[in-house]
């Protein structure tokens, strides 16, 4: 396959973290087109034979960190869907799935690149250090602390909602 296949072929995983990392689809897709235009304009300096995946996430990433030092401080983007109303999911996997989206936006940027990375991605601690440029005794910290904030945030509002039910 050659390189520029490789990277059509990551664009799926590029769309999901950074609709993840971003909560706003549109601001999410020009994310992911910055990506695809700086890698595509630099393709000579990827190094054939190392992790394409780990390369687009770094650049990513980078542009995520650039645009949030620009912007001083992200506004907040509301997960509801438009028109203003919450719609209630028909299944209690749709109910576990916007408590963890809703989780996900609580946790610090760091402990939730992190958790993507490595979670949802599925990338080694190696490379997630890589693209976040820290190390992997930071990648694997951040971690342990991100995942336990998720499942203390996610049983929280599970619970609550139980006793709203109720």
């Amino acid at each position: 396959m050659d390189t520029h296949a490789a990277i059509v072929a990551e664009i799926p995983r590029l769309r999901r973290y950074a609709r993840v990392l971003m909560r706003d689809p549109a601001t999410a897709d020009d994310l992911v087109q910055d990506c695809l235009e700086r890698a595509l304009g630099r393709l000579h300096l990827f190094q054939p034979g190392t992790n394409l995946r780990a390369w687009l996430f770094t650049i990513m990433h980078n542009l995520h960190v650039n645009a949030r030092v620009r912007q001083g401080r992200s506004p907040e983007v509301s997960v509801d869907p438009p028109g203003g109303g919450e719609v209630e999911p028909a299944q209690g996997s749709g109910l576990l799935m916007r408590d963890l989206e809703r989780a996900l936006g609580e946790l610090p940027d760091d402990q939730r690149a992190v958790v993507l990375l490595v979670g949802l991605e599925g990338l080694s601690y190696r490379d997630t250090a890589c693209v976040l440029g820290v190390p992997v005794g930071t990648v694997m910290s951040r971690l342990a602390r991100g995942r336990e904030r998720l499942r203390r945030l996610v049983d929280g509002e599970t619970r609550q909602a139980i006793r709203q039910v109720r």
